[in-house]
């Protein structure tokens, strides 16, 4: 059941909307002159707009490679294969996060460990080192909403644990920590191509970044079946290839990149001015060693079901991400995976509340969400 139509649907209905797509891809004619040289050339599979697009996208964060693949998930799953995570180890991730970071975990047969979030809504690296054990392979942080975590102690805890590490950095491209970009912490970055990510595509997408030769060889066979040549297998692999049509809107949507997220901080910037004065409004710190892109903004509230149908009402389309952690999530209750105190994951679960940021909201749109906001609350 594709259960998103109906929501699209229904969110396309608010004057203050996050899904942008129609503003953003309003210049169709030309994407559409990339799709017909795709086709034009037959150039369909792994075609040369894939490798276009995997250069321009490393270069504009400084990585030595990328591999486009099939999506962001694919791309945490064919990190942790390329890192050589299998059944029985232990991958340590917060559990206030999306589906996306927990299921490649799985896949590969390997045992989540949960840990806590610290109130900026990503992991609290004070408490990964009480979850190392034997089996413990890779720490997979996750970049929420675009503001990447405490890489400085986490690859220390990695580095004297030899735990292999995968950025969750789908949420982080552009997004920088003391002078670097998302994607260069880990073994791998991982993004997601999604279309209501800052850099999106018409459809499912993915890219992992690296800056280790080996890595790079092994992510090269693993997306596209294991093939050394059209007739020899190096290694088992998958079907994970990004499409060469979606490569090539992607190619052209990175020249939109660095405008669209000057834009999406400076909303930012005014919503952070204009709440921070809300006594029942808690707006995460911002870190000096952080640019952030702000794939979301989101911020912690009193009374925020009622916010949320107050602003509805006004045609502001505020959203929950996410109404509960991962450790409450059915099958992994049902595993055993959910034991351990969350205290903030699930607070935060339960007061918080992202409203519209993107580069299609206008300055006024921004004064406009303040000042409903102040009015519900004063």
């Amino acid at each position: 059941m594709n259960y998103l139509n109906k929501q699209y649907k229904k969110d396309g209905k608010f004057k203050i909307k996050h899904n942008y797509l129609n503003e953003q891809f309003a210049d169709t004619k030309d994407y559409f002159k990339l799709i017909k040289d795709v086709v034009s050339t037959n150039d369909f599979t792994l075609g040369s707009y894939v490798s276009k697009f995997e250069n321009k996208f490393k270069k504009k964060i400084n990585a030595k490679y990328a591999v486009g693949v099939g999506s962001g998930t694919d791309a945490l799953k064919l990190s942790l294969e390329a890192l050589d995570i299998k059944l029985g180890d232990e991958v340590i991730l917060p559990t206030f996060t999306f589906y996306a970071s927990l299921n490649p975990i799985i896949a590969v047969g390997a045992k989540p460990v949960f840990i806590d979030s610290k109130f900026d809504f990503n992991i609290d690296e004070k408490k990964i080192v009480e979850k190392i054990n034997k089996n413990t392979k890779a720490i997979m942080p996750v970049h929420w909403a675009g503001k990447i975590c405490n890489m400085s102690v986490i690859k220390k805890i990695a580095k004297k644990y030899n735990l292999k590490i995968v950025e969750d950095a789908c949420h982080a491209y552009l997004s920088k920590y003391k002078g670097k970009f998302a994607g260069n912490f880990g073994h791998t970055g991982c993004f997601s191509l999604h279309p209501l990510k800052n850099v999106n595509v018409w459809g499912d997408g993915g890219v992992i970044t690296t800056n280790e030769k080996k890595i790079y060889d092994r992510l090269i066979l693993l997306r596209n079946h294991g093939l050394k040549n059209r007739n020899e297998l190096e290694i088992f692999g998958h079907n994970s290839r990004l499409d060469t049509i979606q490569a090539a809107i992607g190619y052209k949507m990175l020249d939109k990149l660095d405008n669209l997220t000057k834009i999406r901080r400076r909303n930012a910037k005014m919503y952070d001015e204009g709440l921070k004065v809300i006594k029942q409004i808690s707006i995460p710190i911002r870190d000096k060693n952080i640019i952030q892109n702000f794939q979301l903004y989101s911020f912690l509230c009193q009374d925020r079901d009622k916010l949320i149908g107050y602003l509805n009402r006004f045609g502001i389309d505020a959203k929950i991400h996410y109404p509960k952690p991962m450790h409450l999530q059915k099958p992994c209750v049902k595993n055993n995976y959910h034991k351990g105190k969350f205290e903030n994951a699930i607070k935060i679960a339960k007061n918080i509340i992202s409203l519209p940021v993107h580069e299609y909201i206008s300055k006024k749109d921004v004064k406009f969400v303040i000042k409903k906001i102040n009015n519900f609350y004063n």
